[in-house]
């Protein structure tokens, strides 16, 4: 189904266009165990545009700014996607399951009634460098079971514009 996926976007020649209404400048902050990062949505100038609850930017090539990760913390009520540009994370869950987030792959976690996990960079130096995104999940859906979906970077369809422009659909369809 992958495979038909991928053939279907790449024939298709139009993408719909849409106009920018507002522009964001993301914000620095330490999370984790003091993991530097930027933050676009979930900050005072950009907060209220539900269903996505958060969207960061992690991007250093120091160790220092990333090495110690995520340590084990909680989540509830929303799903976490995440996509590496470069580097390598590791996940581990209190569901038992795990997976290495690669560069061009991703990582899809349903939180729902509630997840213990950790992401800790799987490498000591180099560029470490991807996007989290939270989405509040619908009332109906908060506790629903927890969840870890790991995708390798072959799984994620592409989408190339005449002009050169790559789209990997990690959810939905072009």
């Amino acid at each position: 189904m992958i495979k038909d996926r991928q053939t279907q976007m790449q024939n298709s020649s139009t993408l719909k266009k849409r106009k920018v209404i507002k522009m964001a400048q993301g914000k620095e902050v330490m999370e984790g165990a003091g993991v530097r990062l930027k933050r676009v949505i979930g900050n005072n100038e950009l907060e209220d545009v539900d269903p996505f609850l958060l969207l960061d930017e992690f991007r250093s090539d120091k160790p220092d700014d990333y090495i110690a990760g995520f340590p084990t913390h909680p989540h509830r009520g929303f799903e976490t996607v995440t996509y590496m540009i470069e580097g390598f994370m590791e996940h581990k869950d209190s569901t038992g399951k795990s997976g290495v987030l690669k560069p061009g792959g991703a990582q899809w976690m349903t939180a729902g009634s509630g997840i213990l996990h950790s992401e800790i960079p799987k490498q000591q130096e180099g560029l470490l460098w991807g996007f989290q995104l939270w989405v509040n999940l619908p009332a109906d859906k908060k506790m629903t079971v927890p969840r870890y979906q790991n995708v390798e970077p072959e799984d994620i369809p592409e989408s190339r514009t005449d002009d050169g422009v790559v789209v990997k659909v990690i959810a939905g369809k072009v």
